[in-house]
């Protein structure tokens, strides 16, 4: 087993605020050293840069526009979702873009990838259409799943993609399915699940890592740990917040990883994806990150501070990412002008086209139900 030794973001210290300032005192998340969060941000900075150096053009710009499509488009369906176009339950990908672009762009083509009902950013980062992501959105024939499953079940099969899944923690047996029959069938091929921090206390999450170390299936377990489960904190749920630990349970190689640093998790999706094919082990990346908005749209998020919402603002992925690419010169105010230009076009025409598409024909109500249906 190949066990990774890195730093973790410095941890926390308790609150010394009193209750009257309004701050959640069993975390207190908003009592930060100035100069500990300058120091971090600098070291973080540091780290970015000198990652930087190490990639190609083309491929930093490919990062960036997928972060800047991402917020533009959850953007969009918010406003979307506020008109009454997108029915049912919507969770938005915003502040959370970094995770799904860094460690998507560090897997194969045929690797496949499967989430949870966050999956908008997935999907776009995998490479489905803007278009047919916002009309299943939208609950139209035009979308990704033909209409049938909307924000939480996109799908699509040409891109490896096979979806986003309401039930918690429920991909993630899936996922160690697929890698399973990747090694049976030796296509070298790489399995890689997302889930939040709170399906880490479904029994599946245990049973899954375990015979995926018994095994030794070619699977990658990405936690994106945004700290709360719906309204509930992390350290009011979890007896180890440390959801990378778990995997020494299992002598399963792990990480921790600053999910608001986009090349950071890059970097260790590449060594997870290296492990998994050359050693055919899995490995437990957690990925500490944050969402800015509430855990669904009908969510106010009464549970956060502005306080706390505006510490991790300042270490908006997208806007960390912009800075350091223009302190090293690889984009200028036009470039990322172009990017902005040509992303908001990509979604007002995903709007059109969500519009456009037609309602699913009532005979399609039976299909995509059985592998062979009865005539």
């Amino acid at each position: 087993m190949s066990e990774l030794k890195v730093k973790p973001l410095k941890p926390r210290g308790p609150s010394a605020a009193p209750a009257s300032a309004g701050v959640v005192t069993e975390r207190g998340p908003d009592e930060i050293d100035q100069a500990e969060l300058r120091a971090e941000h600098q070291e973080r900075q540091q780290h970015l840069h000198a990652s930087i150096e190490g990639l190609e053009r083309e491929t930093l710009l490919n990062m960036l526009s997928q972060m800047v499509l991402i917020r533009r488009f959850e953007e969009k369906a918010a406003e979307a979702y506020t008109l009454g176009k997108i029915g049912g339950f919507c969770h938005l990908y915003i502040g959370q873009e970094a995770v799904a672009v860094g460690s998507i762009a560090a897997l194969r083509p045929d690797d496949y990838v499967m989430t949870s009902y966050r999956d908008h950013g997935h999907a776009l980062a995998r490479g489905t259409s803007p278009d047919e992501v916002m009309a299943e959105l939208f609950g139209k024939a035009g979308g990704c799943s033909a209409g049938k499953g909307g924000s939480m079940h996109l799908f699509d099969r040409d891109n490896h993609f096979l979806g986003g899944h309401a039930i918690v923690g429920g991909q993630i047996p899936l996922a160690t399915g697929v890698a399973f029959a990747a090694k049976y069938k030796g296509t070298d091929q790489v399995s890689c699940v997302y889930f939040g921090e709170a399906a880490v206390n479904q029994g599946v999450f245990h049973e899954s890592l375990n015979m995926a170390q018994l095994w030794k299936l070619p699977c990658i377990y990405i936690c994106e740990n945004n700290q709360y489960g719906m309204g509930t904190a992390l350290k009011r749920a979890m007896s180890l917040s440390d959801v990378s630990q778990k995997a020494c349970a299992y002598g399963m190689a792990s990480e921790f990883v600053d999910g608001m640093d986009v090349l950071a998790v890059y970097e260790a999706t590449r060594r997870a994806a290296a492990r998994a094919r050359k050693e055919s082990q899995p490995s437990l990346i957690e990925v500490r990150t944050y969402r800015f908005m509430g855990h669904s749209m009908s969510d106010p998020g009464n549970y956060r501070t502005r306080a706390e919402i505006e510490k991790y603002q300042e270490r908006d992925p997208v806007k960390v990412f912009i800075e350091s690419l223009k302190q090293k010169q690889i984009v200028d105010d036009a470039t990322i002008k172009e990017i902005e230009d040509r992303v908001r076009a990509q979604v007002e025409h995903a709007i059109k086209f969500a519009d456009s598409s037609p309602e699913p024909a009532p005979e399609e109500l039976h299909t995509h139900i059985y592998a062979n249906p009865i005539k």
